[in-house]
């Protein structure tokens, strides 16, 4: 991991309605080529942060917030082009097809349109790069949104339960990617897979109460460790 801090977050509240916050007192830092794994228990919390970080809630606080050195906002528009998320569930951009969905994305992240012939190549995709998206089943759609984030390489890329929905070889195929991406940049990713977490993470970012209670590092990442964490907070 590199020691430079790409993003850091401090004591970040988010609600859904302000009586009931879903995360509070969370912090985050994020150090530059790195991947990090999310886990907890459903309701954690964990959709609910990617989401924050997408600028997509409104109802959140933070005591201060850093983005490559420099104090910053979720919707500043230079971070929205230097981050790209892959959701657990998205139906967006319905009515085009892979290609033309592609191409949006650079055009709108200022950047040509990359080669993706070696992401449909291993996620077998070849057969549908000129389907509607609203035609894909869903696993081919989660194909179709993380070939474009693999491609378009960003400085920081968010992963919401990525596994979810793909066969055993596009599951391969992603571990592969995911466990090498730090030399383009940053991957955070939820999960409540262990295997995904055990074979691709850096570091391992334990959600509960609202926070980080738990980091996990090196041969700390196993599944019997995390296990027995989570085991332990369900059993509260």
């Amino acid at each position: 991991m590199d020691s430079k801090t790409l993003l850091s977050l401090n004591n970040l509240s988010v609600w859904y309605t302000a009586d009931h916050p879903v995360l509070s007192d969370f912090s985050l830092n994020l150090g530059a080529n790195e991947v990090v794994g999310l886990i907890g228990l459903n309701g954690a919390g964990k959709t609910t942060f990617i989401k924050t970080v997408a600028g997509l809630l409104p109802g959140y606080h933070l005591d201060s917030a850093a983005w490559d050195g420099h104090s910053f906002s979720f919707r500043d528009k230079a971070f929205k082009r230097s981050r790209y998320i892959v959701f657990a569930e998205d139906r967006s951009f319905q009515y085009f097809t892979f290609r033309e969905y592609l191409a949006y994305v650079a055009a709108s992240y200022g950047v040509p349109l990359p080669d993706v012939s070696e992401l449909v190549k291993g996620f077998h995709f070849e057969d549908y790069t000129d389907v509607l998206l609203k035609e894909l089943s869903t696993g081919n759609l989660k194909k179709a949104y993380l070939i474009t984030a693999f491609a378009l390489r960003p400085k920081l890329l968010l992963l919401d339960e990525p596994v979810n929905g793909l066969d055993f070889q596009g599951t391969e195929f992603l571990y592969q990617l995911m466990g090498g991406y730090k030399q383009y940049g940053t991957l955070l990713f939820s999960s409540h897979i262990l295997e995904s977490i055990c074979l691709t993470s850096d570091r391992v970012l334990v959600l509960e109460h609202g926070g980080i209670s738990r980091t996990f590092t090196g041969a700390e990442i196993a599944a019997g460790n995390i296990r027995e964490v989570l085991t332990d907070d369900e059993n509260r």
